[in-house]
């Protein structure tokens, strides 16, 4: 038994009765046509920053872990912690994200492998997940800013900056992905120089002994895996944009390698400078606090700098966080599973019923503390990480030899054993999770499993109008055509 033209010859992935083929590996268009002449796609260094905002956008955010465990474990766990969830999460996208190059990434994952049931709700946690995470934010915006700025620590002050903020972030969305790209890139640079600054202008105060303490008496393991978890993270959530990217089948590989050398870097670096420069208070350690430190280290202008650049960086993250989401939305109605207006794009190829639906749930969620707002979204990533685990794995177990342009060059067993370090962490971090995160999680999940009928019904009684784009492989019947390829 032999698939067709495994070795070299073959270049595409026929999925469907459409007789559409994804693009070849060498060939620079991705399996959607773009119709839209203004559309223009992401290369790969816009796309490395991009994916760099998608997961962490600099240091920012990472205070809580010495709060919870003290210095010692936080550096470790920003070193051990990628290689558990970070690294296998990254591969995995690569391959598949290449595999199915298209807006909707994960979401086709799943549905091929499981069934359109599934893939809905991988959709609907995920995209309920990266909303959650956008309300972040606004709030890590106001945290720095507040130390400068006390009236805006709450009240109607706080409420209307945050409204301002998402209106003016929604529009450069609206504007297209280009602008996106390189804003991302130079919001990047703006935003980590000041870190490189104060590590160089903090040699003279390190102590090298700092960074030993610890104490597992007071460790807060929940506040810890939490922290470590938001912040490295969402490594699939650039997939969603595989229909936006040049070439994808080799630009998103290599972002995703570049963008985790740049993630990690990024955390590390900054968290060995700020524990070893100045003397260990762990409750002083809380968002914002680098703020703090750069004061401490290098001046004013110091702090004022690393607070622009952590309100730059928050930027960065809501409005690639926002391309993420709706385009992921564009994506499932594209497939038929979301009403078909959610396809509809602007006069710059942008999604913009998702944009504006993406957006107020921002503005809806944007008044839950912080630590509310990682928890509630880790519960439901989690629940939507174990899905494409399972889609992963079955693709690999049922159609190991189907061409696929990046590979992990590990066969059935390794592809099972990379999924095992992070589902262990999944129900780890499932396990700590309070009472009410589960509560309100759990009812976003049993929403969706209602919510898919629900809309099968509507579409059935045409109070909506449904359709699955003809430019797109039909993964419906995905199973049956990858067999008949097989003799």
């Amino acid at each position: 038994m032999k698939l067709r033209n495994t070795a070299n010859k073959q270049t595409s992935i026929p999925m469907g009765g459409y007789n559409v083929e994804y693009s070849g590996i060498n060939e620079a268009h991705s399996p959607r046509r773009n119709t839209n002449n203004n559309c223009k796609k992401i290369s790969i260094f816009p796309l490395i920053f991009l994916i760099f905002y998608e997961v962490s956008g600099g240091p920012f955010g990472i205070e809580d872990s010495v709060k919870a465990a003290g210095p010692l474990l936080a550096l470790i766990g920003f070193v051990v912690f990628p290689f558990i969830w970070s690294v296998p999460e990254a591969l995995i996208t690569a391959e598949m994200g290449t595999m199915f190059p298209e807006d909707g990434g994960y979401v086709v994952w799943v549905s091929s492998a499981i069934g359109p049931y599934w893939g809905f709700q991988l959709g609907w946690v995920k995209w309920l997940s990266g909303v959650i995470d956008n309300a972040l934010y606004p709030v890590l915006f106001l945290d720095y800013l507040k130390s400068g700025f006390p009236v805006l620590s709450n009240g109607y002050p706080r409420i209307l900056v945050v409204a301002g903020l998402t209106i003016a972030l929604t529009y450069m969305n609206f504007r297209g992905m280009t602008i996106v790209g390189w804003v991302a890139v130079l919001l990047g640079v703006f935003s980590i120089l000041p870190f490189i600054i104060m590590g160089l202008v903090s040699i003279p105060k390190i102590e090298p002994s700092r960074w030993l303490v610890f104490d597992l008496h007071t460790t807060d393991w929940n506040l810890y895996l939490n922290t470590l978890f938001w912040n490295l993270n969402y490594w699939d959530s650039i997939s969603t944009l595989a229909g936006e990217v040049d070439n994808p089948k080799k630009t998103l590989p290599k972002a995703l390698f570049y963008a985790l050398i740049l993630v990690v870097s990024g955390y590390f670096f900054p968290l060995l400078v700020g524990t070893g420069a100045v003397p260990l208070d762990r409750q002083l350690w809380t968002d914002g606090y680098f703020s703090e430190i750069a004061k401490i280290v290098g001046g004013v202008w110091l702090r004022w700098w690393v607070q622009a650049g952590a309100a730059m960086s928050n930027m960065g993250m809501f409005v690639t966080e926002m391309s993420s989401d709706s385009f992921q939305l564009l994506g499932m109605a594209e497939r038929g599973m979301l009403p078909e207006f959610f396809a509809k794009r602007s006069r710059y190829g942008t999604p913009y019923i998702g944009i504006l639906f993406s957006a107020s749930g921002v503005v809806l969620l944007s008044q839950l503390t912080f630590q509310e707002i990682i928890a509630a979204e880790n519960f439901l990533y989690c629940f939507g990480m174990v899905l494409e685990f399972i889609a992963f794995v079955r693709l690999r177990m049922k159609y190991p030899a189907t061409t696929r342009p990046y590979r992990i060059p590990v066969g059935t067993i390794g592809a099972v054993l990379i999924c095992v370090p992070p589902t262990v962490l999944i129900c780890v971090v499932l396990a700590l999770s309070k009472v009410k995160v589960v509560v309100l999680s759990s009812v976003a999940v049993v929403i969706g499993l209602m919510l898919q009928p629900f809309l099968k019904w509507v579409e059935k009684k045409r109070w909506v109008k449904f359709s699955t784009s003809a430019d797109l492989p039909d993964l419906h019947n995905a199973h049956e055509n990858i067999e008949s390829l097989v003799y």
